[in-house]
Order: C-alpha cells, then sequence, then structure tokens
C-alpha cells in the first residue's frame, strides 16, 4: 500500500557532496515526520536527521553544519543534501516516515549506500 523509494546514492570523495531523496507513495492521507537514518559497517543504526511535519529539524551532532534535511508535502517527497562529506560518512541511508492510510503507520525505504572515500 504504501511505500518508501530512496535514491542518490554513490561513491563520493571526502569532501564531496551527495543528495539523497525519498519519496513516499501509495494510499497516503498525510505524512507526520520523516527522517534519515543510517546504518554503517560496525555500527547500529542511528539517527541521522529529522523532520516534523511542520518544517523543525533535528540532526545528529556529528553532521550539523554539513548535513540539511527538507520536504516538499506536495510531492511527498525528503531529501538529504549532504556536503563536506567523511568517510564516516559511509553507511547505507534509510528514509523513516511516519505517516496515515487508515492508521497511524511508520514506513522504511530500502536504503541506498553512501561509499566515501579518502
Amino acid at each position: 500500500q504504501v511505500q518508501l523509494v530512496e535514491s542518490g546514492g554513490g561513491l563520493v570523495q571526502a569532501r564531496g557532496s551527495l543528495r539523497l531523496s525519498c519519496v513516499a507513495s501509495g494510499s497516503i492521507a498525510s505524512i507526520n515526520a520523516m527522517g534519515w537514518y543510517r546504518h554503517g559497517p560496525g555500527k547500529q543504526r542511528e539517527l541521522v536527521a529529522h523532520i516534523s511535519s511542520g518544517g523543525s529539524t533535528n540532526y545528529a551532532d556529528s553532521v550539523k553544519g554539513g548535513f540539511t534535511i527538507s520536504r516538499d508535502n506536495a510531492k511527498n517527497t525528503v531529501s538529504l543534501q549532504m556536503n563536506s562529506l567523511k568517510p564516516e560518512d559511509t553507511a547505507v541511508y534509510y528514509c523513516n516516515a511516519n505517516l496515515e492510510v487508515d492508521r497511524e503507520l511508520e514506513v522504511w525505504g530500502q536504503g541506498t549506500l553512501v561509499t566515501v572515500s579518502s
């Protein structure tokens, strides 16, 4: 019924930039909060950035100043602009959304791999 699809991952050199996008589709009544998580090698999943339905944002301390999360409610999309990338940013990045269909649901995307080389 509801699907999140991430795109934009790839290989980039340190200090470079990437922009990730996530599109939600299906019988969605509304989308509440959306966020980006990542799961790097040898690490647990962590929250990278979060944005509320009203546009309020939160970031992990490690990405403040370099990453920017944004959303386009008309297009049901959330993006993550990643600047000044570091090798430690290498991870699979997952889009997450808390949304409403006939009930409140939490939905995850399939993930997109970001590899930052030195």
